[in-house]
């Protein structure tokens, strides 16, 4: 097991590299009126109904507030006891399925992997491979997010590349072997479209939320590629909604947006947030 943490690849670039100015950049992101507008509820549930969610990826700057929608909501409910990550697969490093082993870095301090997590999830076609996470920002720039809002996260980062739908669902089939039993809130990290003028952004991006509205990994699968969608995350998005497709789940758009909003461009790459929340309430656990 790697006992040095992976250090972040990207701060400084997509957030603050200093500690105390991310954590004013994380702030500046909940109060955005692009966002919730105000800091999280301190005062949590005793009860945890979300069990997955959805959020963009880019500099906290363009879509910071937007992710924030998603984090306010966890800050209000019991901590869960891990955190899945699902990435992208942005350079083409490791393998097509890869988790790390290591505890993570970022300028607020050190996210302790779940080993246990990780090696229920090192099931093939899901390896242990750091290096595909050497330079890859769609999990680091999660990270400050659940530092601010869970008081002590525990973490299992999987990058997952795009690939046919096949491989998709046995990524997902490990994932679900691997959740049963846990407490786990789940991430999928991703853009949807890139380059695109705002309203063919807005038209094509709604092809895909429809899909995760319905919880359909295949109908997400099917949105994407048939219409040309530039959604970056489109496989960990796939993997996230096929892994939990048996839960009695609903679907909620707490927001579309856009990189336009935050600064004028006429060719923009849309955002949105989404949670997953169990239908009925349940009871606290604890991890296997």
């Amino acid at each position: 097991m790697p006992t040095r943490p992976r250090p972040p690849a990207v701060a400084g670039q997509f957030y603050e590299g200093d500690g105390a100015a991310l954590a004013r950049q994380v702030e500046g992101c909940f109060e955005s009126g692009r966002g919730p507008g105000h800091l999280p509820d301190r005062h949590r549930g005793a009860d945890r109904s979300i069990e997955a969610i959805v959020v963009p990826h880019a500099g906290l700057v363009y879509s910071g507030p937007l992710a924030a929608l998603a984090y306010a909501a966890v800050a209000k409910e019991r901590p869960p006891a891990s955190v899945l990550v699902l990435g992208v697969d942005h350079h083409g490093l490791g393998g097509p399925a890869s988790v790390s082993a290591r505890d993570w870095e970022t300028p607020l301090g050190r996210v302790p992997v779940d080993t246990e997590l990780v090696e229920a999830l090192a099931s093939a076609p899901v390896e242990v491979d750091e290096s595909a996470h050497v330079a890859e920002h769609s999990i680091e720039v999660q990270l400050p997010f659940l530092q601010y809002v869970l008081p002590k996260p525990r973490l299992a980062a999987l990058m997952v590349r795009f690939g046919p739908l096949e491989f998709l669902e046995e990524v997902a089939a490990v994932v679900r072997r691997a959740l049963v039993g846990r407490d786990v809130l789940v991430v999928a990290s991703t853009d949807f479209s890139h380059y695109v003028g705002v309203e063919t952004a807005r038209r094509l991006d709604r092809l895909a939320i429809d899909q995760i509205l319905e919880r359909s990994a295949r109908g997400l699968y099917g949105a994407v590629t048939g219409h040309d969608i530039s959604m970056c995350g489109i496989a960990p998005t796939t993997v996230l909604l096929a892994a939990l497709e048996d839960r009695p789940l609903d679907a909620a758009l707490l927001r579309w947006g856009h990189s336009g909003e935050a600064e004028p461009m006429s060719r923009v790459v849309g955002y949105a947030s989404l949670l997953l929340t169990r239908r009925g309430p349940a009871p606290a656990s604890e991890p296997k």
